[in-house]
């Protein structure tokens, strides 16, 4: 039951398009692309003719409506194999709630885990553990205003599983048992999900929805509901919206995954139909925003509140969606926002005192019932008037001159560089995210043709699209009527909240204002003026059992390559030396801290950030450099075909990085305005304190503030990333991907061979951050919630090897299940509580293991106690027979998924490689797992769960 699902989507305003379309707006990309798939071109030859025409449904989904009115879509995919993905989703949220129902919508969702027909109380989410699925990541829900959807990833290489997965979601449609005792308990748990979600953001909403949904019944029916009645209700008033809204005609089932997709159709049909009709079913209204001609505005302030935020929604029309003229529209409409998007990023990067952190532009969906075009910012205190004035002049900008063909052109690439890419990996697709995607078509009409179609028609329609056609845009969505002004800031001395006339003044002062045409930067050049000569592969080595290939060039620089064909269309990348900012002085730590972030801000060669991205244009790649603690190095990704573009990045950000004072001003003064409050927030302060206690007060793990910023010098900072990568000797660079090692071979032997390298021997150095060796107790009073937050943190030396590390995961698996039964199903006190383990290996062999939960202030002395009472079972009678297996198989089931991604074999490869240990290792999982024991996870809950060592850092509110 994920909680930032629940969130409205209002003020995300991203349009609705689907998962593969996304794909066109991940990264850059470049022009060229392949040929378009022949077999949709006579059918979009035909279709296109029409504008008005339909839009197709991908012949791979099966879909149809059963007589009792269910809709069903399915679909076979292999990604991930022996997976199906099943969703039930039901057309009814919290806008359907009575008045004695406000947050049942969300409340059933939660009981549709605690027992229907066939599974009593807590028995769904024990099956699906026991088939190694992962409550949260496999096993989820969600509920907004308008639908609630249920989530299930279930294997199906047991054809019983399989069943059962369907049976589940069979049930949860009509057979949720709704048992007195359970709904008593989950009225705990709910109304700690609602004290979880207070604080200063929760308390500017309640001020600014019924403004921004005046005279609409979204503005009280917030899916979280209304606590009171989350404590008070009938058991008849649940029952009731389960009985009205729970119905087939509002609901449709999806299955996507490695089955036989005739079998599916079959096994929904059989199973699905009995699901009754009701006789006299009870409408399902829809619900509009309603209109309005006068500005309405919300400006207030809270004394949490961190950074302070205005923003301009205008209410639209809902438009339509399902015909190729949609489609069309929706690709300009994507264009506009993302070229004034990149303005205002620009505009961040080009000031030493920006107008705003950070500034965006989206259309999109609002609710069920409206469209909305947005522009929203972030900005220092006291400047919510000028930023509102800037973020005007800039729309205004572009309704009086336009954008540019440079613009245009740069944006038409990403755009179908990014389809392109979709179109590569249509194979590769993740079954959750067709999954997604039909959920919308069923809730929101959103067209499914395919990324093939789809993809055909962005050839069709990209080169058509003109400046005149985007530039108008903005005059349809902008307007005098319809328009809300949101406002919030920081509540201080000093800091007046501005009036509703000082908003509304921002409009006409724009709209007299003189305004110069934007300006575009220069013409396009090479990255590298000159290419570097090559350097040469001196020694090559394979371990055959992992298909790694070792490289070592004639500079000292070691490359690791592993080829995969998990996407077709991704090399991910890495690079670390050791040092890092350890050996850095302890007068210049503040600037070694920044130094990459000031350099990523900066740019390279002479290429300013901005530039670097227009260079992008066309082309996925990415790169970043970073200097940690321990280590420096870059992180990235590209393309196969981008590859080189990739190696000069990095050539450029090693040997030249940019020293630009403007970039250098600009982030810092970003950083200061965000960390200026950081102390007003409650959650910040208790963050903070947790991390200073535990290093004992070290001078470099105090928290953030701005005299600590003060501290960066724009040379030191420069002189130490300089000095950082100033020899490559001893750099290693690992590249996971879609990669021809023939192909690749000369340009890491040209880029990466001719990097500087001296012979330098250095590591890192031990800085002395150690935990307290006894108990420590902190209590931070804090907040004006009735709300509390702990979390209790174990540490120790460990002797950092395989089994050790398996054993120390496991036994925090089980921990986690343990207290997710008791402090959540059985005593109602928590939302969830959080279980994770650390393991590290230098700067030397040291433990943690960290619990942490929210809970009623009031309770926060019980289930601490009752944490303990936990940890002493576990470690006394050690891990259950059903909880080992449980743990065995979900690891085993998520190593199934891991071996088929790139993301996690850069990982595992780095990290095996750093700590010296052979990478045939990454594949030995089962006999370690078959070798744990429910004693030896009660010996190692004894060993580092020690009841005499651990440090408590508690948050409760100022009036506790």
């Amino acid at each position: 039951m994920n909680r930032t699902s629940r969130r409205s989507r209002l003020l995300s305003c991203m349009a609705a398009v689907s998962v593969l379309q996304c794909a066109a707006l991940v990264s850059p990309s470049s022009a060229g692309a392949q040929d378009a798939p022949p077999v949709v071109a006579d059918t979009l030859d035909a279709a296109t003719a029409v504008a008005e025409s339909p839009m197709p449904i991908e012949p791979a989904v099966r879909h149809g409506r059963l007589e009792n009115g269910l809709t069903f879509y399915v679909r076979r995919n292999t990604r991930p194999e022996n997976r199906a993905v099943l969703r039930l989703v039901v057309n009814a949220g919290s806008v359907l709630e009575d008045e004695d129902q406000l947050g049942l919508a969300h409340f059933l969702e939660h009981m549709a885990f605690n027992g229907t027909e066939s599974f009593e109380k807590q028995e769904i989410i024990d099956y699906l553990e026991r088939i190694g699925m992962r409550f949260g990541a496999d096993i989820n829900a969600y509920t907004s205003f308008d639908e609630t959807v249920f989530m299930l990833e279930v294997p199906t290489d047991s054809a019983d599983v399989l069943e059962t997965g369907l049976r589940i979601l069979e049930e949860w449609a009509h057979a949720i048992t709704l048992d007195s005792l359970e709904v008593e308990k989950e009225r705990g748990v709910v109304l700690e999900e609602w004290r979880l979600g207070q604080g200063a953001g929760s308390r500017i909403r309640d001020q600014q929805f019924p403004v921004l949904f005046q005279g609409s019944r979204y503005a009280d029916r917030l899916p979280i509901g209304d606590p009171e009645i989350l404590q008070s209700f009938e058991q008849e008033s649940l029952e009731r919206f389960y009985r009205d809204w729970y119905r087939p005609d509002l609901m449709s089932v999806i299955a996507v995954g490695d089955f036989d997709p005739d079998q599916m159709v079959q096994r929904i049909r059989d199973g699905f139909s009995r699901i009754p009709t009701p006789e006299s079913p009870r409408p399902r209204p829809d619900f509009d925003v309603p209109s309005h001609h006068e500005t309405l505005i919300c400006s207030v302030a809270d004394p949490e509140l961190t950074v302070a935020n205005v923003s301009v929604v205008w209410k639209l029309p809902l438009e339509t969606q399902g015909t190729h003229a949609d489609y069309r529209r929706g690709m300009v409409e994507r264009t506009w926002n993302s070229m004034l998007n990149f303005r205002f990023f620009e505009i961040t990067q080009g000031s030493e005192n920006p107008p705003f952190l950070y500034a965006g532009s989206g259309k999109g969906s609002f609710v069920r019932g409206s469209d909305v075009y947005q522009l929203q910012a972030a900005v220092s205190e006291g400047e919510i008037e000028s930023g509102l004035e800037r973020l005007l002049l800039e729309a205004e900008r572009v309704d009086r001159f336009g954008f540019t063909k440079g613009e245009l052109d740069r944006q038409k690439a990403d755009m179908l560089r990014g389809y392109e890419r979709a179109w590569q990996e249509r194979d590769n697709t993740e079954s959750s995210a067709y999954a997604a995607e039909y959920g919308r078509a069923f809730l929101q009409n959103e067209s499914i043709p395919g990324i093939e179609y789809e993809y055909a028609l962005a050839r069709r329609y990209l080169p058509g699209i003109e400046l005149e056609e985007v530039n108008g845009l903005g005059r349809e969505w902008i307007s005098d009527t319809n328009r809300v002004v949101l406002a919030s800031s920081p509540e201080k001395p000093g800091v007046p909240v501005p009036s509703d006339e000082e908003l509304l003044a921002a409009f006409g002062a724009v709209s007299a204002a003189s305004i110069e045409p934007w300006a575009e930067g220069p013409a396009d050049q090479p990255l590298l003026a000159e290419l570097p000569e090559p350097g040469m592969i001196v020694a090559e080595s394979r371990n055959d059992a992992v298909d790694v290939t070792e490289w070592r060039l004639s500079n000292g620089v070691r490359v690791l390559l592993k080829p995969t064909d998990f996407k077709a269309d991704q090399v991910l990348f890495s690079a670390r030396s050791p040092g890092g900012t350890s050996l850095a002085p302890d007068d210049i730590y503040m600037s070694a801290t920044w130094a990459s972030s000031i350099v990523s801000a900066s740019g390279a060669g002479e290429f300013s950030a901005v530039d670097i991205q227009k260079q992008l244009a066309g082309k996925a790649v990415s790169v970043s450099p970073f200097i940690g603690e321990l280590q420096e190095g870059f992180s990235g990704s590209a393309s196969p075909r981008d590859l080189e573009t990739m190696l000069q990045l990095v050539t450029l950000y090693a040997t030249a990085p940019r020293r630009d004072e403007t970039a250098y001003r600009s982030l810092l003064t970003r950083v200061g305005t965000v960390i200026e409050n950081r102390g007003a927030s409650p959650e910040a302060v208790w963050s903070d304190t947790l991390s200073v206690t535990l290093a004992q007060g070290h001078p470099r793990r105090q928290p953030p503030s701005r005299e600590r910023l003060e501290q960066v010098d724009l040379d030191q900072a420069f002189a130490f990333y300089r000095e950082r990568f100033a020899d490559f000797g001893d750099f290693t660079f690992l590249f996971v991907g879609a990669l021809d090692i023939d192909e690749f071979r000369p340009l890491v032997e040209r880029y990466l061979g001719s990097l500087p390298s001296s012979g330098r021997d250095e590591t890192w150095r031990d800085i002395g951050v150690r935990p307290p060796g006894g108990v420590e107790h902190r209590t931070v009073h804090k907040g004006r919630e009735p709300k509390a937050q702990t979390a209790i943190v174990f540490t120790g030396p460990f002797e950092y090897d395989r089994p050790n590390r398996l054993l120390l995961g496991a036994t925090t698996d089980v921990l986690d299940i343990m207290l997710r039964e008791v402090l959540r199903e059985e005593m109602g006190g928590t939302y969830g509580a959080s279980v994770s383990a650390t393991p590290t290996r230098i700067p030397v062999e040291r433990y943690g293991v960290r619990i942490s939960y929210g809970v009623e202030p009031e309770r926060l002395d019980e289930l601490t106690a009752a944490t303990f009472a936990v940890i002493d079972s576990l470690s006394t009678h050690g891990a259950s027979a059903e909880n080992l297996a449980k743990v065995q198989e979900t690891r085993r089931r998520s190593r199934e998924t891991d071996l088929e991604e790139n993301g996690f074999w850069l990982a595992a490869i780095s990290s095996y490689d750093r700590d010296g240990q052979p990478l045939e290792d990454i594949l030995e999982l089962d006999p370690l797992l078959n070798g744990l024991t429910t004693e030896g996870i009660g010996e190692a809950a004894r060993r580092w769960l020690d009841p005499d060592r651990y440090v408590q850092v508690s948050l409760l509110p100022e009036s506790e």
